[in-house]
């Protein structure tokens, strides 16, 4: 079943069993947050092929999808989803473009803030007042991998916890448990960082004849 735009973004990671290994410095929410704003900072544009699994809360897996994302700050974004569930999710910071070819239709999102808190989003730089809208708890894995997760602070939020998995400064890894416990990974792959990106590569082009949905915007 074909997800809803804002599900896809927002069910980027999987909440499972997590191997056990030795840890030491966790950190509070604050010096968390700051660091993991540091981390995310440091990153002028970000590309990567993935693999998406989404799992429900029996533990079966429902979808498995295939596709490339690229960002760059401040706040462009552009995903793809290879067939058969193919889908194109373009932002030019202000609003959000979703293109469905299967439906021949095209949806306009506002990035007002319940968007604006999309995990995927972190990725163009939008870390501004990552503490007021996260409690954010750090942990360090061995000698090179950083791990984040991400509690949402507000009651209204569309998922309930995000991990983040860094190895050496890159984002290899996102995790999240939904609402409705639907959980998935999204494991990234071919990762290029602060490589240069042209603006082009975030427009959105469709065919003639689609249908336009504005919502909200």
């Amino acid at each position: 079943m074909r997800q809803s735009f804002l599900n896809r973004l927002l069910t980027l990671a999987f909440i499972g069993v997590f191997t056990s290994v030795a840890v030491a410095g966790e950190t509070n929410s604050s010096a968390g947050a700051g660091e993991l704003a540091s981390l995310l900072e440091s990153y002028e544009s970000y590309q990567a092929d993935f693999i998406q699994i989404v799992v429900n809360g029996n533990g079966n897996k429902v979808q498995e999808t295939r596709g490339s994302l690229k960002a760059k700050r401040p706040g462009l974004f552009y995903w793809e989803t290879s067939a058969p569930l193919s889908q194109f999710i373009v932002s030019n910071g202000d609003t959000v473009e979703v293109y469905d070819p299967d439906l021949e239709q095209v949806t306009i999102y506002n990035l007002d803030d319940r968007v604006q808190s999309t995990p995927a989003l972190l990725l163009s730089g939008e870390v501004d007042n990552l503490e007021e809208t996260y409690r954010v708890s750090g942990r360090r894995i061995g000698d090179h991998t950083r791990e984040f997760t991400l509690e949402p602070r507000s009651p209204d939020s569309l998922f309930i916890s995000l991990r983040l998995t860094f190895f050496k400064g890159e984002l290899q890894e996102m995790r999240m448990q939904d609402s409705l416990s639907q959980i998935s990974i999204l494991s990234f792959d071919r990762i290029r960082l602060n490589e240069p990106v042209e603006a082009s590569a975030f427009t959105l082009e469709y065919p003639e004849g689609v249908d336009i949905i504005r919502d909200g915007a």
